[in-house]
């Protein structure tokens, strides 16, 4: 009976697939393929923030943190699933750059192009979040949410930013990697699941979601309904300290987490010594 998996081995060998894949993306497919990972993700960040509107009043801080774990899964569903370009899942590239699978200027080229369609897309869906009107749903609680998730992230220390940003893209590009070791959709989608509900619930950072979460928190800064019921002080809500204190920081510890933790961790330990292997066994003499 075949397995419904790849060993964890195997999967790190796909690794070098799936960045050669992504390398080998014409620029025009990965910013229009970037653009829609931002859509998606911002689709589901703003699913986690109307389902999680009211849900401290009633039952507390913890199951509120558990619902907007839960719902925000869709996002890398969405992306791996339906096919789009994620800067943080893209730091899984790492591995074939290594072994010339791909070239670095392939794999910064993505990143460049990815990331900032990745930006477009979630500043896409702020606009039409903002023409949808359900910032004013439950007598402008949504929009509360939003501003109190928006202003939690842009008051966070450098520091805290970074080690959130790190623990976080540790658990995306596991979820990648599960996805990628299943061999059926369940499989896939049950891999994802967890691990991003984890570092959802647990608070960790995501920029790419942030594109969406601060922005979406700036924009309703001029709605005085909603700043009314959120009734608190709304000043610190602005593009300078977003990208100082939140997406800078945020985006290192991102790559540190992907790209040096995880991809350059698997790469040690299951792909560089094959090749290794391979090249004693190709220098050996004939017999």
């Amino acid at each position: 009976m075949d397995r419904m998996f790849s060993t964890p081995a195997e999967t790190a060998q796909g690794l070098l697939n799936f960045g050669k894949g992504k390398g080998n993306l014409s620029g025009t497919n990965m910013v229009l393929l970037g653009i829609l990972a931002g859509v998606y993700i911002a689709l589901a960040a703003q699913l986690a923030t109307i389902a999680t509107n009211d849900v401290s009043a009633f039952f507390g801080d913890g199951i509120s943190r558990v619902v907007m774990g839960l719902t925000f899964t869709l996002g890398l569903m969405l992306v791996v699933i339906a096919g789009a370009e994620l800067w943080t899942g893209n730091n899984l590239m790492v591995p074939a750059a290594y072994c010339g699978v791909i070239s670095w200027g392939q794999l910064f080229k993505n990143w460049v192009l990815v990331y900032f369609s990745n930006f477009l897309g979630s500043l896409i869906m702020v606009w039409l979040m903002a023409g949808t009107g359900l910032w004013q749903a439950n007598g402008g609680a949504v929009g509360a949410r939003a501003l109190g998730i928006a202003l939690g992230k842009v008051q966070l220390s450098f520091g805290a930013a970074v080690a959130r940003g790190i623990l976080c893209n540790m658990l995306v590009t596991l979820a990648v990697i599960l996805a990628l070791s299943a061999k059926d959709i369940s499989g896939k989608l049950w891999g994802m699941f967890f691990p991003i509900a984890a570092f959802v619930t647990s608070g960790f950072e995501h920029s790419i979601a942030n594109m969406y979460f601060v922005p979406a928190g700036i924009m309703l800064t001029a709605d005085t309904k909603v700043v009314e019921v959120f009734g608190k002080d709304v000043s610190a809500l602005t593009w300078g300290n977003f990208i100082s204190n939140n997406l800078i920081p945020v985006t290192i510890g991102n790559l540190i987490g992907g790209a040096f933790i995880i991809a350059t961790g698997y790469y040690l330990i299951y792909i560089k010594p094959t090749q290794v292997k391979q090249d004693k066994t190709i220098s050996a003499p004939g017999k």
